[in-house]
């Protein structure tokens, strides 16, 4: 029996994906990335719109999206952000002196401070709560497609390596 190869042509919003070939992967992740890249435009510019620097939005959103018993510390919130330890103690800083943030002791390990959103620092992300799941839910279709093609030439990548 004859392999066969078939031409598959994808479109995304009306573009229509390149060739099958050494670099499609490449544009493939390009595109997924300028997707990303979208979305987190828009989250900044909303952050500013809101009167938050773009790093305090995305440090009460670890904050208050913490998974339930976590103890959000510092040490947690760098980790979470990709921060040092002194970048994130100075982010918390002005969090806290704009009222976004309190610190309070740790009950079990006094060395340390556990992280909380007060009630202004949440009145601000559920505004931006709203916008952002707007804004995502839009975007869902392309970000949806873009991954969808990032595993299909993913696999046929490393199908085409594979021989």
């Amino acid at each position: 029996m004859r392999n066969r190869q078939y031409r598959v042509t994808i479109y995304i919003m009306g573009n229509q994906l390149p060739a099958p070939g050494p670099d499609l992967l490449l544009k493939t992740l390009a595109e997924f990335r300028y997707e990303l890249r979208r979305f987190l435009l828009f989250s900044e510019c909303a952050a500013l719109e809101a009167g938050l620097q773009p790093q305090q939005h995305q440090l009460l959103l670890q904050v208050a999206g913490a998974p339930e018993n976590t103890a959000v510390s510092i040490a947690y919130a760098a980790g979470r952000l990709g921060l040092k330890h002194n970048s994130a103690v100075e982010l918390v800083d002005r969090s806290e002196r704009e009222g976004l943030l309190e610190r309070m002791a740790d009950a079990n390990d006094k060395r340390r401070a556990i992280l909380r959103v007060t009630r202004k620092g949440k009145f601000v992300l559920s505004r931006l709560a709203g916008s952002h799941a707007k804004e995502l839910n839009e975007m869902a279709p392309r970000l949806t497609a873009a991954l969808k093609h990032i595993s299909f030439n993913a696999h046929r990548s490393n199908t085409v390596e594979a021989r």
